[in-house]
Parts: structure tokens; sequence; C-alpha cells
């Protein structure tokens, strides 16, 4: 008598269904369609996760732009005194400080400015 897989079929069949859940027509039911639908969101869902990084960063970039134009600087120009000035803040921090800290953000561009000037 010979060992079936039925167990491990039928789990990994539910596996791959429940993941296919709330699928359209047919990838939510039929085993090939849906497998295929898995593996290709699966795909989507790598390149999503990289792509959400670029996104905000993006984000952070625009508010800082934003927030630095109201003091007189460009984006370019207040990273660029920063670097200067050795002030090692990620582009997430100065952005929550762009939206949440008016005076500190304030400190902040007048020490890229005084550092700018320097050089």
């Amino acid at each position: 008598m010979r060992a079936k897989a039925v167990v491990y079929t039928r789990q990994r069949k539910k596996k791959i269904m429940k993941l296919a859940k709330g699928g359209y027509a047919d990838k939510s039911s039929r085993w090939r369609i849906a497998l295929q639908q898995v593996e290709r969101s699966m795909r989507y869902m790598y390149v999503g996760r990289k792509d959400r990084k670029a996104d905000f960063r993006q984000m952070w970039i625009v508010r800082l732009n934003a927030a630095a134009r109201e003091f007189g600087m460009s984006y370019s120009t207040f990273v660029s005194g920063l670097r200067k000035a050795n002030v090692l803040i990620d582009r997430k921090m100065l952005a929550e400080l762009a939206v949440s800290d008016d005076a500190t953000f304030k400190q902040l561009v007048e020490i890229a400015k005084g550092a700018g000037e320097k050089a």
C-alpha cells in the first residue's frame, strides 16, 4: 500500500485558496487560476513594499522643500547647508519637524544658512 499525499496536498491548497479569497471571478475558486493569481499578487506585494519606501522619501522631500521655501531657501540649499554644518538628521525627522515644530525647523534653517554662507 503506497502513501498518498492527501493531507499535505489539501493543506497546501487550503493555504493558497485562503490567500486568493476575495479575488475576481474564478481567481478565488479554481485551483490553477487561484495559484497563478496568488503568485502574481505576491510578486506585486514584494515590489510594492520597495516602492512604498521611495514614495515616503519623495513625500518627505516635498514637505521639506515647501517648509524651507517659507524661510527663503530651496530644498537643495537647505540639505546642503545642513550637511556642511554636520547636522545628521534624516529626511523623515526633518519633515516631521517641519510639520509639527515650526520653531525648531526655523533654527535648523538658520544653521543651514550659516553653513551655506561660510562655504
